[in-house]
């Protein structure tokens, strides 16, 4: 028999992860067969750790898993994955704003055999201003990265053991997860889903995370920048050798002096600030490259407790 692993992040989610379990109790659970749930505690501020154990003490198939510190979403998902024992994996946010029954779907593709089965948005409840960045998020992925992001977005997905081991071998940091699962192609199905707004809690995912997200997907992903910046470079010195040509016909045809001490320092500061933009740019690549050079682990595992290890 088929075993499936149910990868749960956790940061700063006490208030929901009881309700999160009742409601997976409730739906699919007796109808999973065999089945282990691994809740990653991503170093929460909060009593998530407690709540936890708590549920682990109703059910031997919960797997405790608690991080060092906080690493991030991404990072407690595949430190997840490192642990999971089934013979594919899920992940599942800890938000309730995707309904539980959606794993019964994956679980099914995944037995037809799918090795990669990615949950889409296909409506969400959510605020105008957050379906909007959302979106010109996924439409930046589908230009410069992966033309296969599907526009409503994917966050959850299933992946077979064959998959969880190619993920662990990657071991990237600073990237986005959901792009290595989409990048390392196997056999692949969508089910579609409708995003619920968050009712319990507050979302931790801040607009800081959010502007790193965009530029690990860029960096890790695409070479969009580095083209950008040499257009952007190609662009100026056609416009400065253009320039410099008219002011030169000029000069000796209608004798106009060269002057325009304004527009000049202009011209400058508009060079200056694209050659610091372009040096950022270099400067991102830079550091993502030392980070992988110093082979820092992209996750730290405290403990992990079994019903079998008690």
């Amino acid at each position: 028999m088929s075993k499936i692993s149910i990868v749960i992040p956790v940061y700063y989610n006490s208030d929901t992860l009881e309700l999160l379990y009742a409601d997976m109790k409730e739906k699919i659970l007796g109808k999973l067969g065999d089945y282990e749930i691994v809740f990653v505690d991503d170093g929460s501020g909060d009593n998530s750790w407690d709540v936890i154990q708590k549920i682990a003490a109703m059910d031997k198939n919960v797997v405790c898993t608690r991080l060092s510190r906080n690493f991030g979403e991404h990072a407690a998902i595949l430190a997840g994955l490192s642990v999971c024992t089934g013979d594919c994996a899920v992940t599942k946010q800890a938000d309730l704003q995707e309904d539980s029954t959606l794993i019964l779907d994956m679980y099914e593709s995944w037995k037809r055999g799918n090795k990669v089965v990615l949950a889409i948005r296909e409506s969400r409840d959510e605020s105008a201003v957050k379906k909007f960045f959302a979106g010109c998020y996924y439409w930046l992925v589908r230009k410069t990265i992966n033309k296969d992001m599907p526009q409503g977005g994917c966050d959850c997905y299933l992946v077979d053991r064959k998959a969880i081991e190619v993920l662990k071998l990657m071991d990237e940091k600073n990237s986005s997860l959901t792009l290595q699962v989409m990048w390392i192609g196997f056999k692949t199905e969508k089910v579609y889903f409708h995003r619920k707004d968050r009712e319990v809690g507050e979302s931790r995912w801040t607009l800081g995370k959010k502007i790193k997200l965009v530029v690990d997907s860029m960096m890790s992903f695409s070479y969009f920048p580095i083209r950008c910046m040499a257009t952007m470079g190609f662009f100026f010195a056609i416009c400065s050798l253009i320039g410099i040509i008219m002011v030169i016909h000029e000069k000796f045809t209608v004798g106009t002096p060269i002057l325009g001490y304004a527009s000049i320092m202009s011209v400058v500061l508009f060079g200056f600030g694209a050659i610091f933009i372009m040096l950022s740019i270099l400067g991102e690549y830079i550091w993502r490259a030392l980070e992988e050079a110093r082979k820092r682990p992209p996750f730290i595992i405290d403990e992990v407790k079994r019903h079998d290890d008690k």
